[in-house]
């Protein structure tokens, strides 16, 4: 955690007591938000909403992959998002522009969602109205995988243009990945620094099995393998399958 950038300290936990060891201080604010995660998830599963987590650095594309994945799935499936950003409804904005619903979390200083900012948004949210929620959260490598937000899976995007040592470097966020998108593949021509098969090679140097999928979502390409892997997930979740209702966020996260 990056006590620095004020991070451990965020809207939804500033009124618990903050004295103490900062290890411990640490602990009780996961211990915390845990127990709200979970809450969160009861929440998404009796209304049986699939709720996936995006996380990857700032401008990997995650708001132009739910921009595409809007305009494909939306006719089929009631969908909304949550959107975490330092400021600005930017991309909030963007999301709206699809004909979807969309709550902007402003964190301020804190460089990643928790469990409480995304449960006073879901107050914003008719949870029988959707069976769809994606939640963008802040654009970081490090903090928004050690916090359980009550999602059902976590998609980290790894976009071309960042290197292919990235899953070596933050192994966490792509450890807890249950997807790894390999987005802006179209630029491949035009860089000589990036090996998707090293990409995938250090992503299974990890012990991950996540399957990891390369498209780019400005240009459509390998879109449907994505669109594929998210019909069949969000099949499983209308059908009440325990595959996915009851995964409670199989990763551990905090060691």
């Amino acid at each position: 955690m990056c006590d620095s950038c004020g991070c451990n300290i965020t809207p939804g936990n500033q009124h618990l007591p903050q004295a103490g060891e900062a290890v411990e201080v640490l602990q009780g604010l996961l211990a915390e938000n845990d127990h709200q995660a979970q809450h969160n998830r009861a929440h998404f599963d009796g209304h049986q909403v699939l709720t996936i987590n995006l996380m990857s650095s700032p401008g990997s594309g995650k708001t132009a992959l739910l921009e595409a994945t809007i305009a494909q799935l939306k006719n089929r499936y009631r969908i909304a998002v949550i959107e975490g950003d330092l400021e600005t409804e930017n991309d909030a904005e963007r999301i709206r522009a699809q004909g979807v619903a969309a709550i902007q979390i402003t964190t301020g200083s804190a460089c990643h969602l928790d469990a409480h900012m995304v449960h006073d948004a879901l107050h914003k949210i008719d949870l029988d109205g959707i069976d769809l929620l994606f939640i963008e959260n802040v654009g970081n490598l490090v903090c928004p995988a050690s916090f359980d937000l009550g999602q059902h899976l976590n998609i980290t995007l790894l976009s071309t243009t960042e290197g292919d040592d990235k899953p070596a470097k933050y192994p966490l966020i792509f450890r807890a990945a249950d997807l790894v998108l390999l987005n802006k593949v179209d630029l491949l021509p035009l860089l000589d620094d990036f090996d998707p098969s090293k990409a995938e090679q250090n992503l299974r140097n990890l012990a991950s099995d996540a399957p990891m999928l390369s498209l780019s979502a400005r240009k459509g390409q390998g879109m449907s393998a994505w669109f594929d892997w998210l019909e069949k997930t969000l099949a499983q979740q209308l059908n009440n399958s325990p595959e996915v209702a009851t995964v409670a966020h199989h990763h551990s996260h905090h060691g």
